[in-house]
């Protein structure tokens, strides 16, 4: 989940650059640009997780049930690595130089999302700033569909959900509103 979130940053954000070519040539949607970027992303993704599933029948790992959730989860991810990357990608057609600390950004968002380590290591005193990171949600989700066992309560759930929502719909409004000057600056 994390590969695929940070991947839809990374490409996307930097899609209207290395595109810039095509978006002054010729009017279309140039949303379009950073959604195709995420959807190349999300078939690597789905490669992974065949490779996955592959795995988990040749050791004999059977999910549950909340395997079902695994959908939901999938598009909460893209939904939010969208939202993300058009921000990103806005702000990049600016600040060409914006570009080069995206990595560093990213990899700062990775340590403050329990990827490599559980939610239980945060103190229950600090779980509901925790949980202002729309990614920790998702990535106990994903835990709790796969392995069926994760730190997801119904708080960092709802919350997780209304941020990448949130984020979503004003990566959409940001990317509208300054989408006109990309050719000035590009």
């Amino acid at each position: 989940a994390w590969n695929l979130f940070s991947g839809a940053i990374q490409r996307a954000g930097n899609s209207l650059v290395t595109d810039s070519k095509l978006i002054t040539k010729v009017y279309f949607p140039r949303i379009l640009v950073p959604l195709a970027s995420t959807v190349a992303v999300l078939v690597d993704f789905i490669v992974s997780l065949i490779v996955l599933i592959i795995l988990m029948l040749y050791y004999g790992v059977s999910p549950g049930l909340e395997i079902l959730t695994l959908p939901l989860w999938l598009l909460l991810t893209v939904l939010l690595g969208t939202g993300v990357s058009l921000w990103l990608s806005a702000i990049n057609v600016k600040y060409r130089d914006f570009m080069y600390a995206m990595p560093f950004l990213i990899q700062l968002w990775m340590y403050a999302t329990p990827v490599v380590y559980a939610s239980s290591l945060i103190p229950e005193k600090w779980r509901w700033i925790f949980a202002l990171n729309p990614m920790v949600g998702i990535i106990e989700g994903f835990r709790w569909s796969i392995l069926g066992s994760s730190g997801l309560t119904l708080t960092v759930l709802v919350t997780s959900v209304a941020m990448a929502l949130g984020m979503s719909l004003a990566g959409v409004f940001y990317f509208k509103s300054v989408e006109r000057e990309f050719a000035d600056y590009i």
